[in-house]
């Protein structure tokens, strides 16, 4: 092998080493709590946010036009909040900010830094025990591919906390906008309006 081609291999070697060692040091400093002010912000926004999620407090790095889903599922691991059309148009994405279903696709995650955010993974009790809306789902099987199960069921959610008792025509209202691909509407229906009973039972309770 000639030295003019150890040469550049040692030279290409040693930017790509350069390069993870200087990306890794802006990360860490960035990610700093000990820095304030214009070391932690980025074009005037603060990037390092505290997010109530799930009732914990999560500390994000966040550019200043990252959408919710993209926060909770890439930067947190959330993977439950689903990207369908990314455009607020299928509701795959829906979780709760303070207890109302937003499309996480369309919400700015510097716009909720302040708010409770609800996904998927924080239905189910601290001991397993599923949420009724999740468990009305096992009891009537109630989708095919299951990609917007939790964007339906979160929406559910969201809808029983103002209308409790809703019959199966409002409840098909108040999910409305959230589209299923496999358009088996009838069976998640029923399957929501079970979740809908088991609520009111556990309510009750």
């Amino acid at each position: 092998m000639s030295q003019k081609a150890v040469s550049r291999r040692n030279f290409i070697k040693g930017v790509i080493a350069g390069g993870v060692a200087v990306s890794s040091a802006a990360y860490l400093f960035r990610s700093s709590p000990l820095l304030s002010g214009q070391a932690a912000r980025t074009g005037g926004v603060e990037r390092l946010l505290a997010l109530t999620v799930n009732g914990q407090t999560r500390r994000v790095d966040v550019a200043p036009q990252e959408t919710l889903a993209s926060t909770l599922r890439y930067k947190l691991g959330l993977t439950g909040t689903k990207l369908g059309c990314d455009r607020a148009e299928c509701g795959a994405c829906t979780v709760l900010v303070d207890d109302v279903p937003r499309y996480a696709c369309s919400v700015l995650t510097h716009a909720v830094r302040t708010k409770r955010i609800q996904t998927i993974e924080g239905l189910a009790a601290a001991d397993g025990t599923l949420h009724p809306v999740q468990q009305g789902v096992v009891d009537e099987q109630g989708f095919q591919c299951a990609f917007c199960m939790s964007g339906f069921i979160m929406a559910t959610v969201g809808y029983l906390k103002k209308h409790p008792n809703p019959t199966r025509e409002e409840l098909a209202h108040g999910v409305s906008g959230n589209l299923c691909r496999c358009q088996d509407y009838d069976k998640i229906l029923t399957a929501l309006h079970r979740g809908a009973e088991l609520s009111r039972g556990v309510a009750r309770g």
